[in-house]
C-alpha cells in the first residue's frame, strides 16, 4: 500500500513539474494547446511534434529575405510588402518540398487576451492562405496564435507595437 502511495505521488510530482514549463498558445482550429517552452509545438490536428530547425529558418531568411510580415493595427490584411515576403517564402518552399511551416501569428499588447488571440489567428490564416495561393500545399502548413504573449519588441510606443503586429513563418519537421 504505502508504495502504490509514493508511486502516485511520484507520478503527481511529475505531471505537476512538466506543467510548469508551458506556455499556452491557440491553433486555428480554436483549441488551446499546451506548448513546451523549449521550441516545440504541436499540432492538434495530426499530433505531430513540430520542432524548429534553426539551420533551415536561416536558409529561409537569406533566401527569402525575411521570415515575417507586419500589419497594421487592427488587420489581418496582407499588404504588397507582406505579399512580396510571402511569395518569396514560398518559392523558397517550392524549392525545399519535404519542409513544414508553422505560421504564427502575433498582436500587440493593446486588447485583451482573446481579441489579440483571434486577430493573431487571422493574421497567420492570411499568410498561410497567400502561401497556398502561391503554390505551397496546406497540407505543408500549420497555424498557431500566441496573440500578444510573444512580443519582440517590449514597451508601449507605436514603434514597438508595429514589430509586434506579425505573422512569423516558423521552418519545422
Amino acid at each position: 500500500m504505502r508504495h502504490v502511495a509514493i508511486a502516485g505521488l511520484s507520478a503527481l510530482a511529475l505531471t505537476l513539474g512538466a506543467c510548469a514549463n508551458k506556455d499556452k498558445a491557440v491553433e486555428s482550429a480554436g483549441t488551446t494547446t499546451d506548448i513546451p517552452s523549449t521550441g516545440t509545438t504541436t499540432a492538434a490536428d495530426d499530433e505531430v511534434d513540430l520542432v524548429e530547425l534553426p539551420g533551415a529558418q536561416a536558409d529561409l531568411i537569406a533566401n527569402a529575405g525575411s521570415d515575417t510580415v507586419y500589419f497594421s493595427t487592427d488587420e489581418h490584411l496582407l499588404d504588397e510588402p507582406a505579399k512580396a515576403t510571402l511569395a518569396a517564402q514560398a518559392q523558397w518552399m517550392m524549392a525545399n518540398p519535404t519542409v513544414r511551416a508553422s505560421i504564427e501569428g502575433h498582436a500587440d499588447e493593446r486588447g485583451t487576451r482573446e481579441y489579440n488571440l483571434a486577430l493573431g489567428e487571422r493574421r497567420a490564416n492570411a499568410a498561410r492562405d497567400y502561401l497556398v495561393s502561391q503554390g505551397v500545399p496546406a497540407t505543408r502548413l500549420t497555424t498557431l496564435s500566441w496573440g500578444k504573449e510573444r512580443p519582440v519588441a517590449v514597451g508601449s510606443s507605436e514603434q514597438a507595437w508595429a514589430q509586434n503586429r506579425r505573422a512569423v513563418t516558423v521552418v519545422v519537421r
